[in-house]
């Protein structure tokens, strides 16, 4: 089969498309023939050459993918030879075949494209499992999401407005902000012209947020501590502005917040099954009815996968980027 290589670590040129060997699959696995992947900043960072896959994973790029079963493993009983799936995975997806786990396999949604649902597993599994599943996040609260127009946050404010949450979210362009606000987002604050804090505290009467999503760690961790609600619970799922930082703890005490962090990739297959099987039990009724839509900005053909990843550094870009075997 043909996959993206990362050849060495360094920019988007060393991204080479390669004849590799066919993945081979496990007794619990399946292999599907991909139909698309979708571009995370995680991928870049492994180009980098600071973000290894997990022991036993593919070593190629591509952490989502939708496509069609080829093959299953004798323990595999739910799918089947020809099924339309879309799956999470630890590497791989930047390929024309994966091998993953069963229980990592999702059902692709009514009404969603083959193509379109490989958007949905890594965006889907880490929202639903931190803002949901550990911040517990529910109906009536106040919920802010940094960098509401990429694929979590796109995601993000759909999934919230769902449950019944008054969605906040930060962006750097006014067109990226009325791009969220068309999604249900109900408070947009442009970070480059606005102080969010003071926003959200405007917003909220003093009160702050009851959840923060932030995907920029350091930088903005004094100001999320600020921004939030007595109660209020923080969870970092990324250092896009780096990971040390000196901070007054006095807040955590007079607030009784929570702070948590946690990435996906490195997870226990049995807690990825375990994430998967609640975001189809409790997210893919909100695909179902049309509540939550895949938001694609670009597709790209596998060869330009350098091409995709400039896009994705550039942060021009609204929603997910695909690529296409």
């Amino acid at each position: 089969m043909k996959a993206v290589v990362i050849t060495t670590a360094g920019g988007p040129e060393v991204l080479q498309l390669q004849e590799v060997e066919d993945p081979q699959i496990k007794d619990d696995e399946v292999l599907i023939k991909i139909a698309a992947t979708a571009l995370n900043r995680a991928d870049t960072i492994q180009r980098k050459g600071s973000y290894p896959p997990p022991r036993g994973a593919s070593p190629y790029p591509g952490l989502e993918c939708s496509g069609t079963v080829e093959s299953v493993g004798k323990n595999v009983v739910r799918w089947k030879i020809g099924d339309q799936v879309c799956a999470l995975l630890g590497g791989g997806g930047y390929a024309e075949k994966v091998a993953v786990p069963a229980g990592q396999v999702l059902p692709i949604p009514p009404a969603v494209s083959l193509k379109d649902a490989a958007a949905f597993p890594e965006v889907a599994c880490t929202v639903w499992s931190t803002v949901f599943m550990m911040s517990r996040l529910s109906k009536g609260e106040t919920f802010l999401v940094h960098g509401g127009s990429s694929g979590i946050g796109t995601f993000a404010i759909q999934i919230a407005k769902y449950h019944g949450v008054r969605v906040f979210v930060t962006a750097g362009s006014e067109e990226k902000l009325a791009f969220c606000k068309d999604l249900g987002a109900d408070v947009c604050i442009n970070y480059k012209t606005e102080d969010f804090v003071a926003r959200v505290k405007e917003e909220t009467g003093g009160q702050g947020v009851n959840v923060i999503l932030d995907c920029m760690g350091a930088s903005y961790y004094s100001r999320n501590l600020e921004s939030l609600s007595v109660d209020g619970r923080l969870f970092i799922i990324g250092f896009q502005g780096g990971t040390s930082t000196e901070v007054n703890l006095a807040s955590l005490l007079a607030k009784r917040l929570t702070v948590q962090g946690a990435g996906l990739r490195n997870r226990s297959p049995e807690n990825k099954a375990m994430i998967v099987s609640e975001v189809e039990k409790h997210v893919w009724p909100a695909i179902e009815a049309g509540k939550v839509k895949p938001v694609v900005y670009k597709s790209f053909p596998l060869s330009e996968a350098a091409d995709a990843h400039r896009l994705m550094e550039s942060s021009k870009h609204i929603g997910k980027i695909l690529l296409l075997p």
